[in-house]
């Protein structure tokens, strides 16, 4: 039975329709599919895949096809999983039963008071995670790219009201589909960072360039997890 915090909107599936949802592929699709398979090629020793939403599973078939072991996991069934489950409560599986696990644009879809659960469940389950998060706002970009010693410079703005702060209960953003994103109060880069470092090492970090609503982060689990 999943664990439920009193006064909370409970885990669910996102609010649109799902089956129309699943049957769509855009460029993000490919875009993240690449850097989820190039991230994990900077991994030692990582051939067991646990992917947490995996939506329309494009991403699922490339790293098939690219040799790894791979499971799915979601609270949809729409979406055919091998596993059904919240992220923030994984107790079907094992302690470090994978060698990564590919949270993209998953965690914003639960209520805040849910976030550290998950992040707990992620690396008790995982050696190492990736976890890709949507940031908030519109976006502009000025960029250079060269084959000249492979020259790519970026300069990224965004643009949202810098002072909201969400509740982290109700989901106001990406049409009732999150409940918080990347910039906001209470969500800066810095405040997640600090957040993940309970459950993580947090190995690095970017802004992806080639899809700009995306912030990731490469982690792995620490030994031994706080309370």
């Amino acid at each position: 039975m999943r664990r439920r915090i009193p006064d909370v909107p409970a885990p669910s599936v996102m609010p649109i329709d799902r089956a129309k949802w699943a049957a769509e592929l855009d460029l993000s699709n490919f875009v993240n599919a690449y850097y989820q398979y190039r991230d994990l090629q900077q991994l030692e020793g990582v051939n067991r895949i646990l992917i947490v939403g995996p939506g329309q599973g494009f991403g699922t078939q490339v790293l098939r096809w690219r040799g790894y072991q791979v499971t799915t996991f979601d609270i949809d069934q729409t979406f055919h999983p091998d596993v059904i489950g919240s992220v923030h409560d994984m107790s079907s599986l094992k302690d470090k039963e994978f060698d990564a696990i590919v949270a993209s644009h998953v965690l914003e879809h639960l209520p805040e008071p849910y976030l550290d659960s998950a992040l707990r469940e992620i690396s008790r389950v995982g050696r190492y995670a990736l976890i890709y998060l949507p940031v908030h706002g519109a976006h502009a970009q000025i960029r250079l790219r060269s084959n000249f010693r492979d020259i790519d410079l970026s300069m990224i703005l965004d643009l949202f009201n810098y002072f909201e702060r969400p509740n982290g209960v109700t989901a106001r953003y990406m049409e009732g589909q999150h409940y918080w994103e990347v910039g906001m109060r209470g969500f800066r880069k810095s405040d997640l960072i600090r957040r993940m470092a309970r459950f993580f090492d947090v190995l690095g970090s970017y802004r992806n360039r080639d899809w700009l609503p995306s912030l990731n982060f490469i982690v792995c689990s620490k030994s031994s997890v706080k309370p």
